[in-house]
């Protein structure tokens, strides 16, 4: 998934003023009558609900608007130039890298946000006609087209993000809760970019569940798959920590490795509203460990199997609840 990128951005420059003096048969000092040049084409990012990464703006680095037309005699102005668009995903964060600051945070389909204004024409010697000064014979120079670099930074717009260790069994929930189809395996690291999948709770009530890759310690340093994509979590509203109850290491820390490292990465991730998730509550030796951590948590607290089904349904209805009743 390409979920970030840095483009190059031109706008057009302005048309040039024109500099003329009309001229026709048994007319005699007909005056000035340059007309002005047009605008220089803006860039603009569109969003559209049908892309779903920036894999186009990983090959195409550079975008550039057509200039303005030049003035004419006979105070014929230039014609503008069109505006180009970049279309980018739902959840694409827009960054100018020269001043570092974000230009717009595109959520909407068909919203617009403007990455390079385009330069104002010329103005022509007709404009600077005066009583006082009959022959104007100089023009005003266009203005020049916005030149940036801005980076694309793809944050996705789910409703509930996954949270585990590697082989947590993520993946399988979001397929057993929703039309997703991940791929599944036994090792670490399957998941190789987030999935999205849409949950229908009841006839009114529905969410997106986003998959993010298994999270391991160091990950806000940058090691494993997760900081790549814990930006991705950021939008969501709720957190469901999917925690495996097979592991040596006991749910109550790999849950503390969890919250610390979205922590380090975000601070405010872990204040989310949350549901904790203990997987493969099918393997017989797991059953009970739900009491030792429910006890240390305000957050409710529930054992599925993701394999089997095991009360999948009631943690959508939790899951709801966190979403609609703030419960």
């Amino acid at each position: 998934m390409i979920d970030h990128t840095t483009i190059h951005v031109i706008a057009g420059h302005g048309g040039t003023g024109c500099v003329s003096f009309h001229r026709e048969k048994f007319i005699s000092r007909g005056g000035p009558d340059g007309g002005n040049g047009g605008i220089g084409g803006s860039i603009y990012a569109l969003g559209d609900k049908n892309i779903r990464t920036l894999l186009d703006l990983r090959y195409k680095k550079t975008f550039r608007s057509e200039s303005g037309m030049n003035g004419s005699g006979n105070n014929k102005t230039g014609r503008d130039a069109p505006d180009t668009f970049i279309r980018v995903p739902l959840g694409t964060v827009i960054h100018d890298v020269s001043s570092d600051t974000i230009i717009a945070d595109i959520r909407e389909n068909g919203q617009k946000a403007l990455l390079a204004k385009g330069g104002k024409g010329g103005i022509g010697n007709a404009r600077f006609k005066s009583p006082t000064r009959r022959s104007p014979r100089f023009s005003l120079p266009p203005g020049p087209g916005d030149d940036k670099q801005i980076r694309l930074e793809l944050k996705l717009i789910a409703d509930v993000g996954l949270v585990g260790m590697p082989n947590a069994g993520k993946s399988t929930l979001l397929s057993r809760l929703s039309n997703a189809r991940p791929k599944i395996a036994d090792y670490p690291f399957t998941t190789l970019a987030p999935n999205l999948g849409f949950v229908q709770v009841s006839e009114n009530e529905s969410f997106i569940l986003a998959d993010i890759p298994g999270l391991i310690e160091g990950a806000h340093k940058g090691k494993g798959l997760g900081h790549d994509f814990l930006r991705h979590i950021e939008r969501t509203r709720v957190l469901v920590y999917v925690l495996d109850q097979s592991q040596e290491e006991s749910p109550k820390e790999a849950l503390a490795k969890l919250i610390h490292e979205l922590k380090t990465f975000n601070p405010k991730l872990p204040e989310k509203p949350s549901i904790i998730a203990l997987n493969k509550d099918d393997i017989k030796d797991n059953i009970g460990k739900k009491g030792a951590i429910r006890a240390t948590q305000k957050r409710p607290v529930i054992s599925i199997s993701a394999l089997t089904g095991k009360n999948l349904k009631e943690l959508s209805y939790l899951i709801k609840d966190k979403l609609f009743n703030g419960r």
